[in-house]
Order: C-alpha cells, then structure tokens, then sequence
C-alpha cells in the first residue's frame, strides 16, 4: 500500500464561541465534518465516553482519528493509553502539559511517556505548543539535541508568535524552522504572524504568511515522504481555533468563517500533497 495523507478536523475548532451562544451538538459537528469529506478528526481522549461516541460514529463511516492527551505527569497518560487500546487510533498526539525549567527536568517526562506508549505498541508525537514543554523554539532544539529521534507534531504557528519573526524572514530563521520541521511526524494547521498567532487564511494581506507555512508544510512532506515506511500515513489536522484565537471585531463576532477556512485549508493542503507526490513542486 503507498504512503496515504489523511486530512482531519480539530473537533475543538467546530466550537463557535459565538456572541449569539449557539453551539453546534457534537452529532452536528461530527456530520458537518463527514459531509465536508475530511478523513477523520483529532478527538480527545482523556474523556473514555467522550471517546467512544466519537469514534464509534468515525469508525461507523470508514473515517480515522488521533487520540489527543495532555499530561502533566508520566502517570496522566496511562488512561488515555487505556482507551486507545480499547478504541483505536492512528496515533497518540502528546502536548506535555508541564514547564519545566531544564532540558534534564524534561528526560523523566518524555522518556516516561515514550516507554509507556511503546509498552503499548502505540505511536507517539510531542506537540509543538505554546505554554507546555515545547513553548519555545530554541527550548525544543535543545530537547533535540537530547532526543534526536523525537517524533514531534508540528504546529508551526506557535513559534512564529513565540519569536516575533520578522517578515520576510531571514535565512537563520528559517534555518531553526527547517529543523523543526525535519523532526515532524505530523502537521496541525494554523496560519499565524509575528503578532497574531490565527490568520484568516483567505484575507489578501496575509497571503505572505500564508506563502512562508506553504513552503514549510511543502518541506515537511518531501522530509516525511523521504523517511517514512512505504505503507505509512501521515496527518494533517486542520485546528483553526475559537475565540480567542479567532481575531472577533467589536461585536464579539469573528471576522471570517471558520469552518469554511478549514475547508479551504483541507483542499491547499491535499493540493499540495498532490504535487509533492507528483513531483512538480
């Protein structure tokens, strides 16, 4: 079988935290997603409920899903490993809910985690994300240098606010992305700036980001394709979060559509895996 991509919805993302109060009912969110033709979704696992609804409606349609889990301890994850054994998952996406001040205060977490997913047969990533163990770019370099085979999860978005990179961006710059980069298993989708971590992806005077995580994205999937087994499937979650993440003008309400970025989004990214697969890009 040849290497696949998968698409999926952030169910956090389908919450509208709209001024009128109307949220979507989770049936609602998970139809919208299979009628939008996504390939599956990132659900939560720390709630086993929560989990098996979902993907007993996502199994139910052929469509697949990563188990979401934010630890603050070696310990928090032994449940979340619990009901991916018990429901499936393509792999267990890990944002380390946990600040440590040193490299070697991160070793006991990482290492914890990784042998208890191994223990599992279960394939781990550690998320790239603000306010956790990855909040900072040269922070993670660091940790690379102490796990080079670390699988991680890229949310590129994070460390373009985190460093206030100027545009256009420099050749060094790009250079600790690429690393970054290089080290990803997976992708979630975010567009951001220096100063604005969720651009709307289809407004004309940010098409320069837009351009710059294109690129990115581009390099991701030509290091993955490279180095992964021939059979393997790599997944790009579409996250385009809620207020405040969604920029709102005075009113409370957002400035864009959402649900229909992440549309948009899902076909740029099947395009461009499209490409990259074909060689022409």
């Amino acid at each position: 079988m040849p290497q696949r991509f998968l698409v999926y919805q952030s169910l956090w993302a389908m919450e509208r935290r709209s001024p009128d109060g109307r949220e979507w009912t989770l049936d609602e969110k998970l139809e919208m997603i299979r009628a939008a033709g996504f390939d599956g979704a990132g659900v939560r696992f720390a709630d086993r409920a929560y989990a098996k609804t979902v993907t007993d409606f996502l199994r139910a349609h052929g469509m697949t899903w990563q188990a979401q889990a934010y630890p603050q301890s070696v310990d928090d994850l032994k449940p979340v490993i619990e009901h991916v054994l018990e429901f499936g998952a393509d792999h267990l996406n890990v944002q380390p809910d946990v600040r440590p001040y040193t490299v070697d205060e991160c070793i006991p977490y990482i290492e914890g985690w990784q042998r208890l997913a191994d223990d599992a047969g279960i394939t781990m990533q550690i998320e790239t994300h603000r306010n956790r163990m990855t909040t900072d770019l040269i922070f993670t370099l660091h940790l690379l240098d102490r796990f080079p085979d670390l699988r991680l999860t890229g949310d590129l978005s994070h460390y373009v606010v985190g460093r206030e990179f100027w545009y256009p961006m420099s050749e060094a710059d790009h250079a600790l992305m690429h690393r970054i980069i290089d080290n990803c298993w997976g992708f979630h989708g975010r567009v951001a700036s220096r100063e604005q971590i969720q651009l709307q992806i289809g407004f004309p005077q940010h098409r320069h980001w837009v351009d710059i995580f294109m690129g990115w994205w581009e390099r991701g999937f030509r290091q993955w394709r490279a180095k992964a087994p021939a059979d393997a499937t790599l997944t790009f979650l579409c996250e385009l979060g809620p207020p405040e993440y969604a920029m709102t003008g005075p009113d409370g309400h957002e400035l864009s559509d959402r649900w229909q970025e992440a549309n948009l989004m899902k076909d740029m990214v099947r395009d461009l895996w499209g490409r990259v697969s074909a060689g022409q890009v």
